[in-house]
């Protein structure tokens, strides 16, 4: 017997609204069609909606929303009709360096994969992928669809400190860094670009369903982004794709 969708506490301020066990895009789909009928009828008391591999997070304020009415809200929109397809998707590149003191650990990755770095290189920058939900830091994005061949263990001891923009692999995923901190992946490239830019009025440039392409690029492209990303004149490369019915 199917248990899911199930609506779950999270705490006094929280309910998760779970949908599955399992990570994939049939199910990112639907998390975010529900997200999408939920912000729409614009409920005083949510304070925010946060979706994620298989269910969706609301923080909610009982001062004006009691725990029982908001139940029978969350129930009400999982009844609601699925909503069309999105006529197209929005994908946006990432410029990474995968060259050097930028990828310390690529040589590793291929190695454990019996490639060649030009070949790692290759992989995974031919591919877009799929961003499942944002978290850990501002703008990181959980990749899905990364290829099998570069699947590669994380670090026996995480590192305390990488920089801003590192790119790498953790197991089965891959997803960049756009802050400064601790971290347990194998770092392949770094990008120049701020994915998470407090001073913008949109911080980050992606959310949960778009998708990311990885563009690799030399070491003096690099210096050149970074001086662009520095004076505020760099913009995302940013395409809208028609989806087919």
């Amino acid at each position: 017997m199917n248990r899911y969708p199930q609506i779950m506490p999270a705490g006094d301020c929280a309910v998760v609204v779970e949908f599955a066990n399992e990570i994939s895009e049939t199910i990112n789909r639907t998390i975010r069609n529900y997200v999408t009928n939920l912000k729409e009828q614009k409920i005083h008391g949510i304070n925010e909606i946060i979706p994620t591999f298989r269910s969706v997070l609301v923080q909610y304020d009982p001062r004006f929303i009691s725990h029982e009415t908001l139940l029978c809200t969350l129930k009400e929109v999982l009844d609601m009709p699925r909503k069309a397809e999105e006529s197209s998707v929005k994908t946006v590149e990432i410029p990474v360096c995968y060259e050097g003191e930028y990828a310390p650990d690529i040589e590793y990755v291929a190695e454990h994969a019996g490639l060649s770095v030009e070949e790692v290189i290759k992989i995974h920058s031919s591919k877009d992928y799929l961003i499942y939900m944002l978290g850990f830091q501002p703008g990181f994005p959980y990749l899905g669809g990364l290829d099998e061949r570069l699947f590669t263990p994380r670090l026996a001891v995480p590192r305390i400190k990488l920089r801003a923009g590192s790119v790498g692999i953790g197991g089965e995923q891959t997803g960049l860094y756009p802050l400064e901190s601790p971290g347990g992946w194998q770092l392949i490239g770094t990008t120049p670009v701020k994915a998470y830019n407090p001073k913008k009025e949109n911080p980050i440039p992606y959310e949960a369903g778009d998708y990311i392409r990885f563009v690799p690029i030399s070491g003096e492209e690099f210096a050149e982004i970074e001086e662009l990303e520095k004076t505020g004149q760099y913009e995302f490369r940013i395409y809208h794709t028609k989806t087919e019915k």
